[in-house]
C-alpha cells in the first residue's frame, strides 16, 4: 500500500506538473472561504478527503487497484482527519473545563473544519457553542 500511494503521488504531481490534471480548488480559496467562515461552498462540488489527505482514486485504474485505493484514502479519512478531530476536540475541552476563567485560543487547519465529524462538531457534542469571528472583527 506504500508502494502504491507513493506511485500515485508521484503520478499525480507529474500530471499537475505536465498540465493534464488540475486541483479543484486553489490554496486561495480555501483561506478566502476559511475567512468567511463559509468553507463549506467550495467544497460543494467536491469530496471532502480530497482537501486534506492525499486522494488516490482514479477512474483509470484497475479493480484491484481501485480497492487498494478506496482502502488507503479511508485509512487516511480516519487516521488524519477524524481521529485526530476527535483528539484535539477533547483537549480543547479538558482545557477548557480544567481552567475555567482562562482565556484560550486555538487555531486549526481548514480540513479539520470540513466534512463530517468537525472539531465544530466534536465541541458541540459536548454542550459547546461555538462562533465564527469574522476577518476583521475584534475579538
Amino acid at each position: 500500500q506504500v508502494i502504491f500511494a507513493l506511485n500515485q503521488t508521484l503520478l499525480q504531481q507529474e500530471s499537475l506538473r505536465a498540465g493534464c490534471f488540475q486541483i479543484p480548488y486553489m490554496t486561495e480559496d480555501l483561506i478566502k472561504h476559511y475567512n468567511w467562515g463559509d468553507i463549506s461552498s467550495i467544497i460543494l462540488n467536491h469530496d471532502t478527503s480530497q482537501m486534506s489527505v492525499p486522494n488516490f482514486i482514479n477512474a483509470t485504474l484497475p479493480a484491484h487497484e481501485c480497492i487498494t485505493a478506496e482502502e488507503i484514502d479511508c485509512y487516511f479519512w480516519q487516521e488524519l482527519i477524524h481521529k485526530q478531530n476527535e483528539r484535539m476536540g477533547r483537549r480543547v475541552k479538558d482545557l477548557l473545563h480544567e481552567h475555567p476563567n482562562k482565556s484560550f485560543f486555538f487555531a486549526f487547519g481548514a480540513g479539520h473544519f470540513m466534512g463530517n465529524n468537525t472539531v465544530i462538531d466534536v465541541l458541540s457534542r459536548e454542550g459547546y457553542e461555538i462562533e465564527h469571528t469574522p476577518v476583521g472583527q475584534a475579538i
